[in-house]
């Protein structure tokens, strides 16, 4: 599979610029958006077998993308 879903632009269309202004002035929430992208990249790659893990670790990794969406949306207002 080739798209990776839940991207932040995909998560909020609305905020795609304030998300490109946020990661390029403030280096919290770069970090956090980097974290997102990891997590979300670790999950597809569970998702589409690259990577297999156990049912346990694949929900730990969707709750930490939940808890970082959470974060960022905060952060987007």
């Amino acid at each position: 599979m080739s798209h990776t879903p839940h991207e932040l632009a995909e998560e909020f269309p609305d905020k795609a610029g304030r998300i490109h202004e946020l990661k390029t002035t403030d280096a919290a929430f770069r970090k956090l958006a980097d974290e997102y992208h990891e997590v979300n990249r670790a999950i597809h790659r569970a998702e589409t077998n690259v990577d297999p893990c156990s049912e346990e670790h694949e929900a730990k990794l969707r709750r930490d993308r939940l808890f970082l969406k959470d974060k960022i949306a905060s952060r987007l207002g």
